[in-house]
């Protein structure tokens, strides 16, 4: 460690290889290229300490404003979510570093915040509270992960979050029902999870009950109603089905019998359903790909290829 002395007024201290400090005596280059080096040393040391002192806590972050639990808001009032339960819905969407994840009325940047340091995805938050939303971002800051999160002040009504594939929620139950016809049309495989409350009669693909509270997932389903013609790609049978979806969940028939569609639902893409033709046993495991199904077909013992294609 080097220890740095400095002289006061009146004072001359010569060094014995600067023997130019305090007098006339002119530099050398190579004591000049020294110098030049030390003081910008110091430069940057002290830089890096004034930044290192301008460092945010959470803290200093709630000397401006701090919440308190219950505090009314637009349409709710403001309850954090504890910790164990924002990391189970955060792991029931199996976020990841590839996704983009929006909590819709984001408080205090929690859930966003826990999105990026322990799963290493980015986050939007949506606040409609302009000091909350204040008090997020600073958060976010403190947290150290302001490049991976943004805390926005908005309406979560008028927010567009339709690049999201994880969407994350804390609002009442007729809240998520007015989300719901947005979320529907997003992107088919968007991950959206809800703390406490429901959708109505879109039932969730998971359901998560312990004593940190309950959290309920949901798939975004593709559009797959319709009539479909499935043919085996390297052979000659085919069969035709007749789709009604509700939500996940698919219903339908088989050919121009009145054979029903059984244990049949989508979930995001993927699509699996089962039904019987006479003694032709057939389980079906397929993905939407544009207007195409294409899809392993077991008819009895043999599986197959086959596409799927809508009328």
């Amino acid at each position: 460690m080097t220890l740095l002395s400095v002289n006061f007024p009146g004072s001359r201290r010569v060094h014995p290889n600067r023997p130019w400090e305090g007098s006339n005596m002119p530099m050398s280059p190579r004591h000049r290229l020294q110098r030049a080096w030390g003081l910008g040393l110091l430069l940057i040391v002290g830089i890096a300490a004034q930044a290192l002192g301008a460092e945010t806590s959470r803290q200093d972050c709630e000397k401006s404003y701090k919440p308190s639990t219950g505090q009314p808001g637009k349409d709710v009032v403001w309850v954090p979510t504890n910790d164990p339960l924002v990391t189970r819905m955060l792991e029931m969407a199996r976020v990841g570093k590839s996704d983009l994840v929006y909590d819709l009325g984001a408080g205090d940047g929690k859930i966003a915040i826990a999105a990026a340091k322990q799963f290493g995805a980015r986050a939007v938050g949506v606040e409609y509270n302009p000091e909350m939303a204040q008090l997020a971002q600073c958060f976010v800051r403190a947290e150290g992960v302001a490049d991976k999160v943004k805390v926005i002040q908005g309406d979560i009504f008028e927010t567009d979050f339709s690049a999201a594939n994880v969407v994350t929620l804390y609002l009442l139950p007729e809240l998520n029902l007015k989300l719901r016809p947005t979320l529907l049309k997003m992107k088919p495989g968007t991950r959206v999870v809800s703390h406490s409350f429901l959708m109505d009669d879109w039932r969730p693909d998971e359901s998560s009950v312990s004593t940190d509270g309950s959290a309920y997932l949901w798939i975004v389903p593709a559009d797959v109603s319709g009539k479909w013609t499935f043919k085996q790609q390297r052979g000659q049978d085919s069969f035709d089905v007749k789709l009604v979806q509700t939500f996940q969940k698919l219903s339908g028939k088989v050919g121009k019998g009145s054979d029903d569609v059984t244990n049949a639902e989508v979930r995001g893409n993927q699509v699996e359903m089962m039904f019987s033709e006479g003694d032709v046993h057939t389980r079906l495991k397929g993905e939407l790909k544009g207007n195409r199904i294409e899809a392993q077909v077991t008819r009895n013992d043999s599986t197959s290829t086959y596409i799927g294609t809508r009328s």
